[in-house]
């Protein structure tokens, strides 16, 4: 027994989250997301089964999937970059608006109950997924970005939902951009730096925020150093990192091979299984 949890089951448990670490690098290469949308989830079940208490499950998963998305978006962009599809400009306009945004939300995240982060999930993943799936080359606000003040704005509302959610910005960057005409290929590799200024301030401020609410819960090993710093854990972390670095590449690459069509569809699909795992996760 360790952590009070059967020797087998946690080998079962660390197998789950290399497989899970090696999906989320292949879809933050391949859909320009910090690959949170997968991470949450898996370590949602994997802290369940470790014994974290409900009130601070969720946020414990937000907190690590940002942390986890940090090197993952790294590779991911520079891999972008050197293709030529990153939009700087737009980047350095959001830089400040969204890690403002972020450390916004990682204020609320310490007094937030657990269903505000879930129906945030929800609510983003489905309209995102209508989007992509539903969506007509005529859905669209206009052909141009909107002037800067809006776009810091849209930025500081990104950086929000953002550390809400414990994904790297990339689902709402892709929907803004698509929306103001820009191609999937360039919003998918834009998305990618995107992950970079939230994943950083987000796993900082989600370790602030959850280090008294660790306090309150000493008999549980999980949320206690030396395995968590507040609400990231560094067992979760260091359990994804490796074969998520190791596929970001391969997304990368799969990417670029697929037409716009098809990258929509596979992203549409995508959000929407995650968007009915956590509704089914509320009432259930």
């Amino acid at each position: 027994m360790i952590m009070g949890i059967e020797i087998q089951q946690l080998l079962w448990l660390a197998l789950a989250m290399l497989a899970a670490g090696g999906i989320t690098g292949l879809l933050a290469g391949l859909f320009g997301v910090g690959g949170g949308t997968v991470a949450v989830p898996v370590l949602y079940e994997l802290f369940r089964i470790m014994g974290v208490p409900y009130d601070v499950l969720m946020p414990l998963s937000i907190g690590t999937s940002l942390a986890i998305i940090i090197p993952t978006s790294i590779r991911s962009y520079n891999a972008h970059r050197a293709r030529g599809m990153v939009d700087t400009s737009l980047l350095k306009l959001w830089a400040v608006p969204v890690v403002l945004g972020v450390v916004a939300g990682s204020v609320i995240a310490r007094f937030a109950p657990a269903e505000v982060f879930k129906f945030i999930f929800i609510l983003v993943a489905g309209v995102s997924a209508i989007r992509l799936l539903f969506g007509k080359d005529s859905w669209k606000i206009a052909d141009q970005l909107p002037g800067k003040m809006a776009i810091r704005f849209i930025g500081l509302v990104i950086g929000v939902l953002s550390s809400l959610m414990g994904i790297g910005g990339g689902q709402l960057s892709n929907l803004f951009m698509t929306f103001y005409n820009r191609p999937i290929h360039q919003a998918v590799a834009t998305s990618s730096g995107l992950g970079i200024l939230i994943s950083i301030p987000g796993a900082l401020g989600y370790i602030f925020a959850g280090w008294p609410r660790a306090a309150e819960f000493p008999e549980i090993a999980a949320l206690q150093p030396p395995l968590a710093l507040g609400y990231v854990s560094l067992l979760g972390f260091l359990l994804v990192i490796p074969t998520s670095i190791f596929a970001a590449p391969i997304g990368v690459k799969l990417a670029h091979s697929l037409s716009k069509r098809k990258l929509e569809v596979f992203f549409g699909i995508f959000l929407l299984l995650i968007c009915l795992r956590f509704l089914v996760s509320v009432f259930y």
